[in-house]
């Protein structure tokens, strides 16, 4: 039992080393056969790293671009039209005139509201679409 003991530590000496009192990693036999035992298909982090930093870049230029689209939403037979870019901004709410009814502010009220809600439930497909086509359709929650 000692003798295994002793040999795994030192295993661990020719792969850690001790610098400004943290432990560092120096590589060693596994890192050399491609990745550790039980760990991620075909072992190769490099690979993993490097593709996932293009999917970083990618989705951010997916945002930028997204940023620059508009989209439009209207109600009550264009009675309101509500505009937002790909940021989630409403850029405008255009009213009917002949809607404005001092009786019945709530109607227009409501259009208001439908009109907003509309245009950025049509701005979260735009951007599902969009960076689905950056993540294989992987569906990452949080992502927007």
């Amino acid at each position: 039992m000692k003798a295994i003991i002793k040999h795994e530590k030192v295993e661990l000496e020719n792969r850690f080393a001790l610098l400004g009192g943290k432990m560092v990693y120096q590589g060693g036999s596994m890192a050399k056969r491609g990745g550790f035992p039980g760990g991620m298909p075909g072992g190769n982090m490099n690979q993993m790293l490097k593709q996932a930093q293009k999917m970083q870049r990618d989705m951010q230029k997916a945002q930028e671009e997204l940023a620059q689209k508009e989209v439009e939403a209207s109600v009550g037979g264009g009675a309101v039209v509500a505009r937002a870019n790909g940021a989630k901004q409403i850029l405008s709410i255009k009213v009917n005139p002949e809607v404005l009814d001092p009786e019945d502010v709530e109607t227009l009220e409501d259009m208001l509201l439908s009109a907003v809600n509309q245009v950025l439930d049509s701005v979260d497909e735009l951007a599902n679409s969009s960076m689905s086509k950056i993540t294989g359709g992987m569906g990452i929650p949080g992502l927007f």
